[in-house]
């Protein structure tokens, strides 16, 4: 059994199922092989890892991107609790720019996502005392770093709860999608 990547709509993200080899004890399985994600065209070294705890149910983190050349790609997965984990391309002259794709990551499926470069990422966590686990291409640049606002009616995302969320400024405030603020290099204003 391989690893299993499930293409979303939105060109360049992937659902990623790891692989399993189950026994009396449990299972093991590999969740990254690189030259199984170099096959797809999405293999970069991963340099930096973070974990995110939530305390509370339906909190908003994101949406989040870097701008080149510190763009991040990432490799994200919730090691406890659950999230509505969220992809939304930004790429300007992508035929999918604006495209939004949601997968549900919860500590129990193991699954994961792959965010490409030139996406923005963010997620609703859908229950108490939830962590995410993930992997980036570059490293954190404060200068480089972009948001989308969560609940942009452009975007149109179809969060589980709109009304009763925990969210920093930061991401409150965040711009709408606007095509007319990003190059085609993918940097912001």
């Amino acid at each position: 059994m391989a690893i299993k990547f499930t293409p979303l709509g939105a060109g360049g993200a992937y659902v990623i199922d790891p692989e399993r080899f189950e026994d009396e004890r449990g299972f093991l399985g590999r969740a990254y092989s690189e030259p199984e994600f170099a096959a797809l065209g999405v293999a970069r070294p991963l340099v930096e890892a973070i974990i995110s705890y939530n305390a509370r149910r339906h909190t908003v983190r994101g949406l989040h991107y870097q701008r080149p050349p510190r763009a991040q790609a990432k490799l994200v997965r919730c090691t406890a609790g659950a999230v509505y984990d969220v992809v939304v391309d930004v790429r300007p002259g992508s035929e999918t720019f604006g495209r939004w794709e949601a997968v549900e990551l919860t500590a129990a499926n193991r699954r994961m996502i792959y965010v490409p470069e030139g996406f923005a990422h963010g997620y609703q966590t859908l229950e108490d005392s939830t962590e995410v686990f993930y992997l980036a291409s570059d490293f954190y640049a404060p200068e480089y770093a972009e948001g989308l606002r969560w609940d942009d009616p452009a975007l149109g995302i179809r969060w589980p709860e709109t009304e009763r969320v925990t969210i920093n400024e930061r991401d409150r405030t965040c711009p709408g999608l606007d095509p007319g603020r990003l190059r085609e290099d993918g940097g912001g204003v």
